[in-house]
């Protein structure tokens, strides 16, 4: 005979369910961009959120990748060109680019600029490839989507602890 549920006792095991659901899926999202031609994710808890870039007030004597200063809601955040950063050409101009801002938790006001926006992705339904032993300390991994797409995961706490990030000034 089929064990039966009170109405009481089935709304707490489905409310459970869809909290672990919850925060299983959100501990395995990440924000999907693009910098130049590559295909990048950041894990969500450690952005703040996604705006369009600001204008910015150009600071001198800083390197050619740090783009200035700009007030977003009345907090001054460092802007930095992620492209320009990694060597190579800045985030040209275009209607798709956007400053993903770093958590305070991590680096206050602070935000990369990148050329666009993916979307969500679950790199739980990429292939994991080996790490390149001459990747930068903030790749966090390289990983293949079914098809064929290659994706660099953006490790944000390894990237502010860099010195080199951190020293703007020339």
């Amino acid at each position: 005979m089929a064990r039966r549920t009170g109405l009481r006792e089935f709304q707490l095991q489905l409310g459970e369910r869809l909290r672990t659901a919850t925060t299983r899926a959100a501990l395995s999202s990440r924000l999907g961009f693009q910098v130049g031609t590559d295909n990048w994710f950041v894990a969500l808890h450690q952005v703040s959120e996604v705006i369009p870039v600001p204008n910015a007030m150009p600071v001198p004597l800083t390197k050619p990748w740090f783009r200035g200063v700009a007030n977003v809601r009345g907090n001054l955040y460092s802007i930095i060109d992620f492209s320009a950063y990694q060597g190579r050409d800045a985030v040209g101009a275009g209607m798709e680019k956007r400053v993903i801002l770093i958590s305070e938790r991590l680096l206050g006001g602070a935000g990369i600029v990148v050329s666009r926006m993916l979307g969500l992705r679950n790199p739980d339904t990429f292939t994991k490839l080996e790490r390149p032993a001459d990747a930068p300390p903030w790749v966090g991994g390289v990983y293949v989507a079914a098809g064929g797409t290659q994706w660099l995961e953006l490790d944000l706490p390894a990237l502010v602890r860099q010195p080199e990030f951190l020293e703007v000034g020339n």
